[in-house]
């Protein structure tokens, strides 16, 4: 009988932004959006690796072979004083699934805000995604904010906000 795989976790390079734009894609595959994915591996290389990364990634490997990533980026509580991290996108390789590869991820950044004397660690899942929520309530033991509604601002509508006086 052979032992389960250690699951190591490793920071992204530059070198990863095809993988970055792959597990992008199933995740949107998945959330039944994939249409919506406007990203680039030259965008990724920009913006997660360029002068200002505004985001960072790590992946979950099995035998050195990538099969889950979480993108994640800084914030910061008013409230608390203290910067907090926000977990973007979290995607697990259905090969992988049922084997640890999300909670290592999710432990991995969880160790980081606590490293990085971070207030909290939050995070969003789509509302009929019930395997990520009770995978969040059951098994991760976070909490679920009720209390709050999301907005956003996008394409035209942000343009045209941000050019009225």
């Amino acid at each position: 009988m052979s032992a389960t795989p250690a699951i190591t976790i490793r920071p992204a390079t530059a070198d990863d932004c095809p993988l970055i734009l792959k597990f992008t894609q199933d995740l949107a595959l998945y959330e039944k959006a994939l249409d919506k994915v406007e990203a680039t591996t030259d965008a990724f290389r920009t913006t997660l690796f360029g002068p200002t990364p505004f985001a960072h990634v790590i992946f979950a490997c099995l035998d050195n072979k990538p099969v889950g990533m979480a993108l994640y980026f800084f914030n910061y509580s008013t409230w608390k004083a203290k910067p907090g991290l926000y977990l973007e996108d979290l995607i697990v390789d259905d090969s992988a699934r049922a084997q640890g590869v999300g909670t290592a991820l999710i432990r991995e950044l969880a160790r980081m805000a606590v490293r990085e004397g971070c207030g909290r660690m939050e995070w969003s899942a789509l509302d009929w995604n019930k395997p990520a929520i009770d995978f969040y309530l059951h098994k991760v033991k976070a909490v679920a904010l009720d209390e709050w509604t999301g907005f956003r601002l996008e394409g035209a509508s942000l343009t045209e906000f941000a050019s009225q006086d």
